[in-house]
């Protein structure tokens, strides 16, 4: 599939689609006009129209139609409601669905598609995170026994365009669910206690935030560039008696490790609870 002619469709036009497109765009993989999205109003359409995209009011059967490649990105309680008003279509030959709709596995995509959309065989499924609007998204994804190793090199493609992605085992999706699709939140609640704790020290807000923010992003970019353990970083700033080990023991005392632990937990079971069938 060549992506410099290809269309693509995005049924719903919410965040993740948003930082999908604008990240396919700004990476030069897309032009806006290869892009049309459908969702059930115009207001969360605007700002696709400020980029050049086409846009659909509640018309996801000619997203299906027109488009090489589906992005299915409504929420995960919704995706009954567009197989119910989907009409039966065939699309493009070698279409491609790409869902990031969290808890929908392949066997429910294929059971709600394949009778609407018969020419549709190919379903990849992704879990992306909204950094990808800024280049910097971690993506996960896993393909149907449909899927061949061409979809597999688009999919790549659109996901490496705007970070970085790995094939993993379905059964482990949920899991990644509540890793990469919702630990920025955790991240950006990090950042702004950390910009709180600064500013309680006399600091002033913007300088805070910026700090913390950049504090962090390097913090990252340690762990990805040197490919150390986490831990061995941390004993690097942990001189003996210092400053960083008074705060890792207060982080230690409010339960900092275990709270996050429980978030990515409480993720991935939420993410189990959105299966279309529970």
């Amino acid at each position: 599939m060549d992506l410099s002619s290809a269309k693509v469709g995005f049924v719903g036009a919410g965040n993740m689609a948003q930082a999908l497109a604008k990240g396919m765009i700004s990476a030069g993989l897309l032009k806006a006009n290869q892009i049309t999205a459908s969702a059930p109003d115009d207001g969360s359409l605007d700002i696709w129209k400020t980029w050049g995209c086409s846009t659909l009011v509640n018309d996801n059967t000619s997203i299906f139609k027109e488009s090489n490649i589906v992005v299915l990105a409504v929420k995960p309680n919704l995706f009954t409601h567009v197989v119910r008003d989907l009409k039966e279509c065939n699309g493009p030959e070698n279409q491609l669905a790409l869902s990031v709709m969290s808890g929908i596995t392949i066997e429910e995509l294929e059971k709600g598609l394949f009778p609407k959309v018969p020419n549709l065989k190919a379903i990849i499924r992704v879990m992306p995170n909204t950094p990808a609007l800024v280049g910097a998204g971690c993506a996960v994804y896993c393909l149907n026994e449909h899927a061949s190793s061409k979809h597999a090199d688009v999919t790549i493609k659109i996901l490496e365009s705007v970070g970085i992605c790995y094939q993993v085992p379905e059964r482990h999706m949920n899991a990644y669910t509540g890793l990469c699709g919702s630990a920025p939140a955790y991240v950006y609640m990090a950042i702004e206690a950390l910009s709180d704790g600064a500013v309680k020290m006399g600091i002033p807000r913007q300088c805070a935030t910026q700090c913390a923010a950049q504090t962090v992003y390097g913090a990252a970019k340690m762990v990805l560039d040197t490919k150390r353990h986490p831990g061995s970083l941390r004993d690097d700033v942990c001189s003996p008696g210092g400053t960083t080990i008074a705060g890792v023991h207060a982080l230690e005392k409010a339960g900092f490790r275990g709270a996050l632990i429980d978030a990515v937990e409480a993720g991935t079971k939420r993410a189990e609870e959105q299966s279309v069938h529970k």
